[in-house]
């Protein structure tokens, strides 16, 4: 695998503003028009619903093999959901506190509060701060290790993923990884702090699976990245690599997702069809004369794919 590190030394921005203009605005920018439907726009809803499925997923696995049921302490695994949906939102609304010098440069995010001027930079970084905080207290309210995961991932997604690789590496994108791959882990622990194996089977889904996920969004978006000098795979060593990482990743996919085969025969026989299905996708990229609508065939499978698995783990369990 190839490393291309300082990536964004390399890269050119087009903006007429410098990022401390930038900056300069969107702090000292007068709030206007400002609703709750305004700061869910800088959680990200979409983030933290997906991510909710895959809490939920190792909530209800670590209930189930713990010999208990959710039902039994339904005040703990909304601590658990609640919690976890609080802290994914303090996350990306610190990303959009940290990204307001770029976000404008980006077609798909040049929309946000943050950029709009419906939200300053200080409220912003407010709301998130506190939504962090009272995310991990909720999540120590269950168990101090679901809280200290919970804070582990947010550091990572904050300072090492948002502050420091997103802008220096292509090596973001697995750092990233680290951080989005917790939830399920979290979830576990809220009812198990010991972790089972079957815990650390469903990060390692979640972490493998984001690789080829976030670089085919790279590829479809790549002229965005490039314009905002964020050193995406795509950008700064092209597309034959990117897509080869891709395929690289969703081989490797298949054999970590068959650790849950005792799951069953359902669940064994789905997570192989699947596996294969993405892997075929990928390989079919050589084919493909459209890197771009290749890129978002595969963006829209892996999305497809995450929720079936986790819905499906649940599923098999209830039978």
């Amino acid at each position: 695998m190839r490393l291309f590190i300082g990536g964004v030394k390399q890269l050119n921005r087009t903006s007429t503003l410098t990022e401390s203009e930038i900056l300069e605005e969107t702090d000292t920018v007068v709030d206007k028009n400002v609703t709750w439907k305004t700061y869910l726009a800088v959680s990200k809803t979409g983030i933290i619903m997906s991510n909710l499925i895959t809490t939920f997923t190792g909530l209800f696995l670590a209930a189930y093999y713990t010999g208990t049921t959710l039902t039994a302490d339904p005040l703990n695994s909304l601590l658990a959901l609640l919690g976890s949906a609080l802290i994914i939102a303090g996350g990306c609304a610190l990303n959009n506190y940290i990204d307001r010098d770029i976000d404008p440069l980006m077609e798909r995010t040049k929309e946000r509060p943050s950029v709009s001027g419906e939200l300053s930079g200080r409220r912003i970084l407010t709301y998130g701060l506190t939504t962090s905080i009272l995310g991990t207290i909720m999540l120590a309210m269950t168990t101090f290790m679901a809280a200290v995961i919970g804070l582990l991932g947010l550091i990572v997604y904050v300072v090492l993923y948002t502050m420091w690789t997103k802008r220096t590496t292509t090596l973001n994108t697995i750092v990233g990884s680290f951080a989005g791959a917790v939830p399920p882990l979290i979830g576990w622990a809220a009812i198990d702090p010991g972790l089972h194996p079957i815990a650390w089977s469903l990060f390692l889904i979640m972490f493998i699976w984001q690789p080829p996920h976030f670089l085919a969004l790279a590829m479809k978006r790549v002229e965005e990245y490039r314009n905002a000098g964020i050193p995406m795979l795509p950008v700064v060593a092209g597309f034959a690599i990117t897509k080869r990482q891709i395929v690289w990743y969703v081989a490797a996919l298949i054999p970590v997702s068959l650790t849950l085969a005792h799951f069953g025969t359902v669940y064994t026989v789905v997570a192989l069809l699947l596996g294969i299905g993405w892997l075929g996708l990928g390989l079919a990229s050589y084919k493909y004369k459209d890197d771009i609508k290749w890129a978002s065939k595969m963006f829209i499978y892996s999305l497809n794919y995450l929720t079936v698995m986790f819905v499906l783990m649940v599923i098999v369990h209830m039978f």
